[in-house]
């Protein structure tokens, strides 16, 4: 378990990270999000002792972080960076050996985890010679390849294609699977709704949401409602009680409601001749979300 208490860090006058708290269980994915600046990779590098602390503590099963455990912290960093002249095998091998792997079980590995992440290239290849986007696959691999309890991934997805992000998210799910604890940074707010057992919001290094995914979209009402009554249009939808925003979508309309209770009416009135294909009633997307926490004056 890891446990973050009352944490703050100021640089100068600028606050970064404040009074910041929370508690990561074994086979469990917390999603940390925020604007560039809010106090993400601040967080991670003071649970890695990169730097320390003005106040809080953070402990990992009611114990100071010490170098024994930090070698079972798998890091990815948001700037990537691997040697261009050394080989894959040579960079990722020594890391895993720094790590308590065996070299010839972390040769062994790195050919598994190069076909699991479907890595375009030989453990033998200068890192120069490859894709951006498999360069990046190696800095995760070093990462995890001696599969760690704990795991921090700051912004895993930044630049991938979906297909390449998908194979990122499995591998996460797997890891959460075995046990490991995870933390990652993203802005991308689908990764983060399918993968994320909790969410944490930082707001320029306050906390302004946090708990599980579905319990936060939840607090803000089913406020979207999307209907198919292709006998309807966006006229009548607007002029129906409880709705104030009415868009075209695939086939059929997304509103936005005033209050969550609308939807009852709305029901009603577009049933009243019957069969319609689509009717649901959301929370807001964690997007939608995270624009509104935004855009919020403090």
């Amino acid at each position: 378990m890891i446990t973050l208490s009352h944490l703050s860090k100021a640089f100068g006058g600028h606050q970064a990270v404040s009074d910041l708290s929370f508690t990561l269980q074994p086979g469990e994915v917390l999603g940390l999000i925020g604007q560039n600046g809010a106090g993400k990779t601040t967080t991670f590098r003071m649970i890695l002792d990169f730097i320390q602390a003005d106040d809080g503590t953070i402990s990992w099963d009611n114990h100071p972080i010490d170098d024994h455990l930090r070698r079972k912290i798998g890091f990815l960093p948001e700037e990537r960076g691997l040697y261009q002249k050394q080989t894959v095998e040579e960079q990722v091998v020594y890391l895993a050996q720094l790590h308590g792997m065996e070299k010839k079980a972390a040769k062994n590995a790195l050919k598994d985890w190069m076909d699991r992440l479907q890595v375009v290239g030989e453990p033998g290849d200068l890192v120069q010679s490859l894709s951006k986007g498999n360069a990046q696959k190696i800095q995760m691999i070093m990462a995890l390849i001696f599969e760690p309890e704990f795991i921090i991934l700051d912004e895993p997805f930044s630049g991938l294609d979906p297909v390449n992000a998908a194979i990122f998210m499995d591998e996460i799910k797997r890891l959460k699977a075995r046990g490991a604890m995870i933390i990652f940074s993203s802005h991308n707010m689908d990764n983060v709704s399918q993968i994320s057992d909790q969410l944490l919001m930082l707001k320029k290094g306050r906390t302004v949401l946090q708990g599980p995914v579905q319990a936060i979209r939840e607090s803000f009402g089913r406020t979207r409602l999307y209907v198919e009554a292709p006998h309807l249009t966006k006229s009548d939808y607007l002029a129906m009680a409880g709705v104030i925003h009415a868009e075209p979508k695939d086939g059929g309309y997304m509103l936005t409601l005033a209050y969550e209770a609308a939807g009852r009416q709305i029901f009603e009135a577009v049933t009243r001749n019957g069969y319609i294909p689509a009717f649901s009633q959301q929370p807001p997307t964690l997007a939608e979300i995270f624009k509104t926490e935004v855009s919020t004056n403090d």
